[in-house]
């Protein structure tokens, strides 16, 4: 052990020398001579304090991998402490495989140091173009459900995650801990948890740091660990020792030893560990004043620059590298072999040969039969249900298809899956318990951020995944969407990181039918989140009937490097479209529905929505009944994307007119908030022509055709604002619009009586069915 422990305080000094180095040096990267201003960046970029916790845990690391030769998956929750990281992944020798030039010698030191924070070099946080990454880190909280989601049918595999004791104040990191009662380790992966406990955030103390050890170990204890706590002095033989430890009980726990606990560590060292311990009067080391950027003015303060030399030279690195050979045998002999370190792990990167393609269902037998539109009627959500059950029945030797759920599969109407697989749980079960089993393909969790977090880890290792929402409360993770999504931008910069999965969204119990709950479950914003970011990555669908979700569902599955969104209720509502006629609609990304529509319209309907298209079409039978005059043609809108309207890339202002005329007014009725509408059609021509219908923010316990009303979305509102067009451009008499302005003014006020009267919509709304002509 004593060879050992050595050897791995060397890797450690190596490590915390590059860590500090790339913060400081564009010059004399080696200390051959007197550091002077002109070797110091004109810009300190970097957080030091975390970094010799991270150095320390990955030698560590190194060690416990090349001797029982596991296969493991680092994941840093702290993503500001990069420069440790790189510093690994430079000294492991997995950098050089994607990064030609950062050889073990001196130019490889120039290239690894220099380019830290530099502009067009590395950034300064976590990121994809770091082999092993799948956490920037940047955004604090996610990275134990990361994690977990990684170990997913992920079996023989180890992940040690970090999580500063920062980041473990947050809402995320604190319901993430809970994850290891969803997870069997005999049939997955297994996560060791390192929280790395150096007391301090950026300019305070954490919560954890200030807790005793009989607190710290009895909250873990609680949330189903056994911690081990590893500080003071002969802390590196502490840490060998507990890691082998924690790998006997991970060993035990994947034979189904009933009596182990999932072990997880709590690594407590000073803040700043190894640094400069005090600086103008002001203790550094092992406070939060050593967080970030240390000696600030290095570059202008004689005194902080020779305070930084004394630093550097206290690793004596010139004894651990030598600038032609490289690092010392007893630093190069603690790395494992290529396929074993951290950073050249396949799973992280999407490897082709590890990522399973996912068998799809036939619709031919799941669509419904239309002989005229709106004749027939059925739950979107239902048959969902009936898809991803046939979905999981033909991925169960793959296993590498899960759903994520808040407690809502049920109220969603998607629990035919449980004719197929249960929601994974591994406490203690009751007779009466429902649905429940130790190995379930659905997990139910009330944490968005956890759901998000698995989906996030299993999708990024490869595998394929459902996230099923009530449309409002999917905005509890829309950050962490945004955090995905720029990972996404930039994996595609780099070729060796492959095809990733989707992410995929079904967002139901929508606002148009939230009545029953009222406001606080109504915000499409979700939506809006997604269509406002830049470039080619998000898709959100609005099928209009079951068929259309089948096929949506279809596309999203088959889909790579992408976030799509299905909005889609679940109430029984009119089919409207054939198999046929949904194919061809989602191929285009829109269509005009000729049932409803004439031909030389004189305006345009446009649904984008289920609930929405329906008071669109209940528009133009009013608009014919009272004033046959007026050509309508109706155009549904079934996939919007950040680029605009239609299937892959938007509608050039040409195909747009051959949907919506060149000159027409068009009336749309949206499902989510009108300007994230607006700003899509922007690119269209002649805007003035666009009226949007959508939601805006008035909402209540009411009726479902109250909250149309509410948000003047209604049929009779549509009808009205075509009645006012039709006068203007002269197609039928402004008298007759007053009248009907009349009639449908005393139409909303009758309806208003009678649903406090009656507390539900009047017949002539709730039972309206579409008749063709």
């Amino acid at each position: 052990m004593r060879c050992a422990l050595e050897q791995i305080k060397k890797y450690v000094r190596a490590a915390n020398y590059l860590s500090a180095a790339q913060i400081y040096l564009i010059n004399n990267f080696l200390l051959k001579k007197t550091l002077d201003f002109q070797d110091i960046k004109p810009r300190l970029l970097g957080h030091w304090g975390t970094c010799p916790g991270i150095n320390f845990i990955y030698a560590h690391l190194n060690f416990l991998i090349k001797k029982h030769r596991v296969p493991t998956i680092f994941i840093l929750g702290p993503g500001h402490g990069f420069a440790a990281l790189q510093a690994n992944l430079f000294m492991e020798g997995t950098l050089k495989t994607y990064y030609p030039q950062a050889t073990h010698d001196y130019v490889g030191i120039e290239y690894l140091i220099k380019n830290f924070s530099w502009p067009y070099g590395f950034p300064s946080h976590s990121n994809p173009g770091a082999p092993g990454v799948i956490l920037e880190g940047g955004e604090l909280g996610y990275s134990l459900a990361t994690a977990y989601g990684a170990v997913l049918d992920n079996p023989g595999t180890l992940i040690a995650c970090v999580v500063g004791d920062g980041e473990a104040e947050t809402g995320p990191s604190a319901t993430a801990w809970h994850l290891n009662k969803f997870i069997d380790p005999t049939k997955n992966g297994v996560v060791l948890p390192i929280l790395h406990l150096n007391g301090y955030k950026i300019s305070g103390p954490t919560i954890f740091g200030r807790m005793t050890n009989k607190e710290l170990k009895s909250l873990f204890y609680g949330y189903g660990y056994e911690p081990f706590i590893v500080e003071g002095g002969a802390i590196y033989k502490k840490m060998l020792i507990t890691l082998e430890t924690c790998y006997q009980h991970i060993d035990a726990l994947r034979k189904n030893d009933k009596n182990i606990r999932p072990p997880m560590i709590i690594l407590k060292t000073p803040k700043g560990w190894t640094g400069i311990k005090k600086l103008h009067g002001q203790k550094i080391e092992g406070n939060c004043l050593a967080h970030q950027v240390v000696v600030t003015h290095a570059k202008t303060d004689r005194s902080e620059l020779q305070a930084l030399e004394n630093w550097l030279h206290s690793y004596q690195f010139n004894t651990l590298f030598d600038e032609k050979k490289g690092f010392i045998d007893d630093i190069t002999s603690l790395i494992p072999e290529n396929t074993l370190c951290m950073g050249a792990n396949k799973h992280t990167y999407a490897d082709p040969e590890l990522v399973n393609k996912l068998l799809l269902p036939n619709l031919n037998g799941m669509t419904e039969d239309i002989i005229h539109p709106g004749s027939m009627g059925a739950s979107s959500m239902r048959f969902a249900g009936a898809y991803l059950a046939e979905l999981i029945k033909l991925n169960q030797t793959n296993r590498n298809f899960r759903m994520f759920s808040p407690d809502e599969t049920y109220s969603n109407k998607l629990d035919k899956v449980f004719e197929e697989t249960t929601r994974a749980n591994l406490q203690a079960q009751k007779a009466w318990d429902k649905d429940i089993s130790v190995d379930g393909r659905v997990i139910e969790m009330l944490s968005e951020h956890s759901l998000q977090g698995l989906m996030q880890g299993y999708v990024l290792t490869g595998r394929h995944a459902l996230f099923a929402s009530y449309e409002a409360f999917i905005q509890i993770v829309s950050s962490m969407v945004d955090q995905y999504m720029k990972f996404l931008h930039v994996s595609r910069q780099f070729p060796w990181r492959g095809e990733l999965p989707s992410l995929n969204y079904i967002l139901t119990s929508s606002g148009w039918r939230q009545e029953h709950n009222g406001f606080s479950h109504q915000n499409p914003g979700f939506i809006s989140n997604i269509l406002q970011k830049n470039g080619d990555y998000g898709r959100v669908y609005f099928p209009p009937d079951a068929n259309s979700t089948l096929f949506v569902l279809e596309k999203c599955f088959q889909s790579r490097n992408k976030v799509n969104v299905i909005v889609a209720g679940k109430t029984f509502e009119p089919c409207w479209l054939t198999p046929e006629q949904a194919k061809i609609e989602l191929e285009q990304g829109l269509m005009i529905w000729d049932f409803a529509s004439d031909p030389h319209p004189d305006i345009v309907l446009a649904g984008v929505g289920d609930y929405v298209s329906l008071e669109a079409l209940a528009a133009i039978r009013l608009i014919r009944q009272e004033t046959p005059a007026v050509k309508i043609r109706f155009v549904n809108i079934i996939e919007l994307s950040a680029l605009g309207l239609g299937y892959s890339h938007s509608l050039t202002e040409e195909q747009f007119d051959t949907f919506f005329t060149g000159d027409k007014p068009i009336i749309f009725n949206f499902h989510g908030y009108p300007a994230v509408l607006q700003q899509l059609l922007f690119p269209y021509g002649n805007t003035k022509r666009f009226y949007i219908h959508g939601y805006v923010e008035n909402g209540s316990t009411t009726t479902p055709f109250d909250m149309h009303i509410r948000n003047r979305t209604s049929r009779w509102h549509l009808a009205l604002e075509v009645f006012s067009l039709m006068a203007q451009r002269g197609v039928i008499e402004t008298k007759v619009v007053m009248r009907l302005n009349k009639k449908y003014k005393k139409k909303f006020m009758e309806h208003t009586r009678y649903i406090k009267q009656y507390g539900v919509d009047p017949d002539e709304i709730a039972k309206w069915q579409w008749s063709g002509e």
